[in-house]
């Protein structure tokens, strides 16, 4: 297997144009996806987000698109989002840069004007949304008959967002004498049947993801009460002092309240969710990027198609609700072959959460010790120093040198330094954080609800592939039960089946009421989780 991009034998614009982009090797999935791709085979491509994918295609595509011969693109690209189809053709222009091969993103959203005048103008690669894919087709302002390769990249988001249909219609509409790559995290039953009808003896490849996640990603838990979470988050933000951090957190509302507490407290934070329109999303996403802000919470929907190569922290604020989740938050630090560090806060009610999504997803979370004060005090110590130092090398402070010598004369310099940082650095006092015990052992086989309530996990026979949703779940409980649903506690849901918390005290009724019970128009058996059970 290779280990320099030179060895794939590629053109030295392409070795020129990712060696400025600072590639030094091909990360894993590049190693193995580049020498088929190059010898024009179809390819299946299994690996997650963050693993090097776009240059994995965009290098062999690249390399075989001479610029100028045609105004019709000759590679498409399907992408699930905007933001990724913006972040694929930005890298796509920097691997096409020196060969002059041009991209241009077409998604919803964006004036379709504009659109139509770039594809007018001639472009050699189109990365696009598969719904306004189909809508340039449709209008006439989008030619496939010279496509020669086509990427389906994230085929399996896609899938879960609806576009099926439109992946099928848009691959009918490109000649039947081309180059497809397709890349997915996961091959359901429906990707795979696209795979059969529409590759020709694709070769497969894929991305050990226990390895991808073990070798690069640091992943830690602090075992924390919920009141003290924003305590613990600037301790260690004020520690380990992280260059760009992604913060996680479940809705809309938690999102707003703890970037609000950020900003408040003095850190440069920004927030993301599905209620930003997208021009201050853009907005947002430009100012992570440039380093205006360097930590930004966003929920999961949000982050979607999020791709900054330097996250060097991730911080699950609220415990992801599924090992998918969890994989697909932490892998957005530790890309490109560059180390992370992902870190979870687990309130006492969730250790056996997080010790399911440890099994599921084959990965070791290790418990972290929280700095101690001290160490948060010498932290705060050291960053005003390193502000002093910037500011007497840049000679800002030498206007206020009559100042003190006029206070000179009243205190002595060693009483007036320590006024003045005094002055400057405030309450200094780190705050305490009590420790959390009581239902957090490995042993422990009942958690608590949010009142405090003994809590028993339910194990249910219905889960996403039933096109459930959590709400669905609580509603259809509450209605059966007479239970209140503010009553029921974590549900964690997976592709066929899931697991509810409900008080411990009603839980054999819960069971008599609901188990058999129809949901979406299938019969649901409902029994006592096991925690020894596979899952």
């Amino acid at each position: 297997m290779v280990d320099r991009f030179y060895e794939f034998g590629i053109s030295d614009e392409v070795l020129s144009a990712i060696g400025e982009m600072g590639f030094e090797e091909p990360t894993q999935i590049q190693k193995i996806s580049i020498p088929p791709a190059l010898k024009g085979k179809d390819l299946i491509g299994v690996a997650q987000t963050g693993t090097g994918k776009t240059a994995a295609f965009g290098i062999p595509i690249v390399e075989k698109e001479t610029r100028g011969l045609s105004k019709k693109p000759a590679a498409l690209i399907l992408v699930p989002t905007r933001e990724l189809a913006m972040q694929v053709a930005q890298e796509m222009n920097k691997i096409g840069k020196i060969k002059g091969v041009v991209s241009v993103p077409i998604y919803g959203g964006q004036s379709i004007e504009r659109q139509i005048k770039s594809l007018k103008k001639g472009i050699d690669v189109v990365v696009g949304t598969p719904g306004r894919v189909i809508d340039h087709i449709k209008r006439k302002t989008l030619q496939l008959s010279h496509i020669s390769t086509v990427v389906l990249d994230e085929a399996d988001e896609m899938l879960n967002m609806g576009f099926i249909e439109d992946m099928t219609t848009i691959l009918a509409e490109t000649p039947d004498e081309r180059q497809t790559m397709l890349f997915s995290a996961t091959m359901p039953e429906q990707i795979v049947k696209i795979s059969k009808k529409y590759m020709n003896a694709p070769k497969k490849v894929r991305v050990d993801t226990k390895e991808m996640v073990a070798s690069k990603i640091k992943q830690l838990f602090y075992e924390v009460r919920e009141g003290d979470k924003i305590k613990a988050l600037t301790r260690i933000l004020d520690v380990q002092d992280p260059a760009l951090t992604l913060i996680f957190c479940h809705t809309k509302r938690d999102v707003d309240e703890l970037a609000g507490k950020l900003q408040t407290l003095g850190y440069e934070a920004g927030a993301i969710h599905g209620d930003f329109t997208q021009s201050a999303r853009d907005d947002m996403m430009r100012k992570f990027k440039n380093g205006d802000i360097d930590i930004l919470v966003a929920t999961d929907v949000a982050a979607r198609g999020l791709d900054i190569n330097d996250v060097t922290h991730v911080f699950n604020y609220s415990i992801p609700q599924n090992p998918d989740a969890y994989v697909h938050r932490i892998g957005r630090t530790g890309r490109a072959g560059k180390h992370g560090i992902a870190i979870t806060f687990v309130t006492p009610r969730e250790y056996r959460h997080l010790r399911l999504i440890e099994r599921v997803a084959k990965t070791k979370i290790t418990k972290g010790k929280l700095p101690t004060k001290d160490e948060v005090q010498r932290a705060r110590e050291k960053e005003l120093i390193d502000e002093i130092d910037a500011v007497v090398e840049a000679g800002t402070h030498r206007k206020f040198f009559p100042l003190v010598k006029e206070l000179e004369s009243r205190y002595e310099l060693e009483e007036l330094a320590a006024a003045a940082l005094g002055f400057i650095m405030g309450d200094t006092k780190v705050e305490h954080i009590s420790e959390a015990k009581g239902e957090s052992g490995p042993r422990a086989e009942r958690g608590k609800g949010s009142g405090g309530a003994r809590m028993t996990r339910l194990f249910l026979t219905i889960g996403r592939k039933d096109k459930i949703k959590v709400g669905d779940i609580v509603r259809a409980i509450a209605m059966k039960s007479k239970m209140p649903g503010k009553n029921i506690g974590n549900i964690a849901l997976f592709d066929d089946y899931c697991f509810v918390e409900v008080p411990s005290g009603m839980a054999d009724q819960v069971v008599a009421k609901i188990n058999n019970m129809m949901v979406s128009g299938r019969k649901v058996r409902v029994k006592p989780a096991n925690d020894k059970a596979r899952r």
